[in-house]
């Protein structure tokens, strides 16, 4: 991963210099065999330094995931809000073509209703109906056409033979 230096570092240390011959030897070549491992209380200090650059590092990463995580979760509860509005939408759609319906079929049903006749129109046929019924009785009566209805229907029996003549219809 990094390589630990034993070294603090310092402000001007902390850059690496350009200069390729300062950097190759360092890089190319292993530790060398001269330097001794640390003491003891010093060897903590660069692994202090070494976890909490880590621990830096895995803030920093954690960061950026939870950055990402809450853009993410915006971007859904966006998405949400847009599907809850077009679904709001298309239930406004479908009441408004169910309206449309019940509207066209209460006006079908309204202009038949407005076609029947009203109570005048039903009276005045009823009360010249009666008159009618009435004047057709008396003309019958009048003028003794009762004879002509038929014996079921109320009409007089005949004081004729049983046999009619054949040319009197």
């Amino acid at each position: 991963m990094t390589e630990i230096s034993t070294a603090k570092p310092t402000g001007a240390d902390f850059i690496p210099s350009a200069t390729p011959s300062s950097s190759a030897p360092s890089a190319a070549a292993p530790p060398s065999p001269a330097a001794s491992p640390p003491a003891v209380g010093k060897a903590e200090l660069p692994a202090a330094v070494n976890h909490a650059d880590q621990l830096a590092r895995i803030e920093d990463k954690t960061a950026r995931i939870e950055d990402k995580y809450a853009r993410s979760e915006a971007l859904l509860s966006r998405v949400e809000e847009k599907v809850e509005s077009a679904s709001t939408r298309m239930n406004d759609a479908a009441r408004q073509a169910d309206l449309s319906s019940l509207r066209s079929e209460v006006r079908t049903l309204s202009d038949r209703v407005g076609r029947l006749p009203g109570t005048g129109a039903l009276v005045l046929t009823a009360i010249i109906t009666a008159v009618l019924t009435v004047a057709l009785v008396v003309a019958v009566q009048r003028l003794n056409l009762d004879r002509m209805l038929p014996h079921n229907l109320g009409g007089q029996s005949q004081t004729a033979p049983a046999n009619p003549p054949a040319s009197n219809p």
